[in-house]
């Protein structure tokens, strides 16, 4: 009768072991608070919301270029009209208790503006969000950043997608926002906060995918 070979016994998996007492220097998830938070020294993007640390991805070419145009046109609208200051991340955004957000272009109006060694901003009036590609970008910046920034009451919130070449506006109605125009290539995005700012939208993606 024919036997049946035994499987091979594998030796065990073995992975690095962490840096347990760097890793006991920082509070737990869910304990960490906005001093612990701003305290922090890194070059990942880091948002804390109810406690917790989100590490973001980290950014591409395309997605800082495009940042980049924004905040240009943004700065230069604003500032010809003395209505207030352009500002690009890393700047966190007061939500609520322990909760601070990492809009990749914020404006804020004249009197809101801080302290020059102020760290974070106690709300803002318009935040744009370049989505990047993975699904916890999108969902983070298309449904709880939305639900975030309407609880915070700022007026105006664009959502700049390079996967769809489309861009957003969204304006604050009551506790919640409403579309005000989702504008693709070819078209003038449009803002209701600021009047007479508009970019074009075809010219936004371009600027990512294209050096200076």
């Amino acid at each position: 009768m024919a036997t049946i070979p035994q499987s091979v016994p594998q030796p065990p998996l073995t992975c690095p072991e962490p840096a347990w007492e760097v890793a006991f220097l920082f509070p737990s998830q869910g304990d960490w608070r906005e001093s612990d938070y701003l305290a922090l020294d890194t070059n990942r993007l880091v948002e804390l919301v109810d406690g917790k640390l989100e590490v973001l991805p980290m950014p591409s070419i395309l997605h800082q270029r495009i940042v980049d145009y924004l905040h240009s046109m943004l700065q230069r609208f604003v500032q010809k009209r003395r209505l207030g200051e352009a500002i690009f991340a890393p700047l966190p955004v007061r939500i609520r208790k322990d909760t601070l957000r990492e809009p990749d272009v914020i404006f804020v109006a004249r009197e809101r503006i801080v302290k020059p060694d102020d760290k974070r901003l106690d709300g803002a009036d318009l935040v744009m969000e370049v989505v990047s590609p993975d699904d916890g970008s999108h969902k983070r910046d298309y449904e709880k950043k939305r639900s975030d920034y309407a609880a915070r009451k700022i007026p105006e919130y664009w959502i700049v997608d390079p996967q769809t070449e489309r861009i957003t506006v969204l304006i604050l109605k009551g506790k919640a926002y409403r579309v005000h125009g989702e504008f693709a290539s070819g078209q003038q995005a449009t803002s209701v906060l600021l009047s007479d700012f508009a970019v074009d939208v075809s010219a936004v993606f371009d600027a990512g995918r294209k050096a200076p």
